[in-house]
């Protein structure tokens, strides 16, 4: 069976660097940093007061309130960002196959706000049951996916992939398959999440995962920094249009470039912390190169993982390492997440797009906020530290690893 060529022909964005992919791809190639005091709850009495919240953003602007009572605020990033990605590649609804046309849009954790509202309102009470009827609805995971193929009128596969922080680079993979195997010509791929709240930031603060750098919260996301002490939450969504290449060709559609490998594993071995000796990252970008047979040496740039978390910011690397051999010291690495955060189940698309942008412009975006070098970590290693890098880019590919072992990588190559 002859496997279909797919294109990336639009790209959608919000997080804490900005509300639209121009203004995420300002604060990327500037260094910015999009983290600041927590201000959607009252953190004072929580060990980490800071996270990298999206910023001028008032959902009423952008939906009426019928609309938002139906609604997440996760689900309402994930609108938001299609939105953008649909406009941007241009598509025209009424010529579209809908029929193979799918969603594949995921979240890490769904609607926490709303099970937290909804739970505090019944804790609160008299015991007596008054939940919404949108509660179970606005919750669930999947229930993006919904929302955007009912607007959209897309009626392909539609569902979401669940991978912890790995979930919507799944996402992508599972519609890059979908589009190669040719049961489906057009997908909106991507994921979104707001658990930028009291559950969110005080679970991941009982698990230690996150960063309580309270004192240089600018600062506190330092990957591969010898000070790290994890990393500091984002929220935002990403969304990209994968597309059939003779499809979009046809239509004449602007092209972003190709996704050329695709790779999933496991790491088998612990709840959260990942292997040692990075197993399951070694394995993934191994199973990504060879999707396409594409050689170590084509690769220009990683955006790893990066979570700046003491035990992962050891294992990547390695695994950089064990996958290009000598070739690791010509690439450039960089943690995106140094700047725009955690963005959870929305990771994987937001740095997918962070990668085809640094394609599209070659230009390395940088990892910020480094301040010691680790001695754990080869030195000769280009991290691509403070300042973004101008070289050519023809390759990039993209990590994610979830807890529970999840390990997904994406690579995305320009045109020819």
């Amino acid at each position: 069976m002859e496997l279909k060529r797919v294109v990336v022909t639009g790209l959608g964005a919000i997080n804490a660097l900005g509300n639209n992919v121009p203004a995420f791809w300002e604060g990327l190639k500037n260094g910015v940093s999009g983290c600041d005091m927590i201000t959607r709850f009252d953190a004072s009495k929580f060990k980490t007061k800071f996270a990298c919240e999206v910023k001028n953003f008032d959902p009423k602007e952008v939906m009426d309130r019928k609309e938002l009572r139906k609604l997440d605020l996760y689900a309402v990033f994930a609108m938001v960002a299609t939105d953008e990605a649909m406009k941007d590649c241009g598509i025209d609804l009424e010529k579209l196959d809908k029929d193979h046309a799918g969603v594949i849009f995921t979240s890490g954790i769904g609607g926490l706000e709303t099970f937290l509202e909804e739970i505090r309102a019944f804790a609160l009470g008299d015991g007596t049951p008054r939940f919404s009827p949108f509660f179970i609805p606005k919750m669930i995971a999947d229930i993006a996916a919904g929302h955007i193929s009912m607007k959209y009128g897309l009626r392909g596969p539609n569902f979401a992939t669940v991978s912890a922080c790995a979930s919507s680079t799944n996402a992508i993979i599972d519609a890059y398959t979908y589009i190669r195997l040719g049961k489906a010509c057009f997908f909106v791929a991507g994921g979104s999440e707001a658990a930028i709240n009291e559950t969110g930031i005080g679970g991941f603060n009982a698990m230690q995962a996150i960063s309580t750098n309270n004192d240089e919260y600018k600062t506190a996301s330092r990957p591969f920094c010898k000070t790290r002490d994890g990393f500091v939450m984002g929220e935002g969504a990403g969304a990209l249009i994968l597309e059939e290449y003779e499809h979009a060709k046809a239509r004449g559609a602007k092209i972003y470039c190709e996704v050329v490998g695709a790779g999933l594993s496991a790491d088998a071995h612990h709840l959260t912390a990942p292997h040692p000796d990075g197993l399951g990252a070694t394995n993934v970008m191994k199973y990504t190169l060879q999707d396409n047979n594409i050689a170590p040496e084509e690769v220009d740039y990683v955006n790893v993982h990066g979570t700046a978390t003491p035990l992962g910011d050891i294992a990547e690397p390695k695994a950089v390492q064990n996958v290009f051999g000598e070739h690791a010291y010509k690439l450039n690495i960089s943690s995106t997440k140094s700047m725009h955060g955690h963005l959870l189940g929305a990771a994987g698309a937001t740095e997918a797009i962070a990668s085809i942008l640094a394609m599209q412009y070659n230009l390395v975006p940088p990892t910020i906020n480094h301040r010691e070098a680790d001695p754990e970590i080869d030195p000769k290693l280009n991290l691509t530290l403070h300042k973004a890098q101008e070289r050519e880019i023809n390759c990039a590919l993209s990590n994610t690893f979830g807890f529970g072992g999840h390990n997904a990588s994406v690579l995305f190559k320009k045109l020819k």
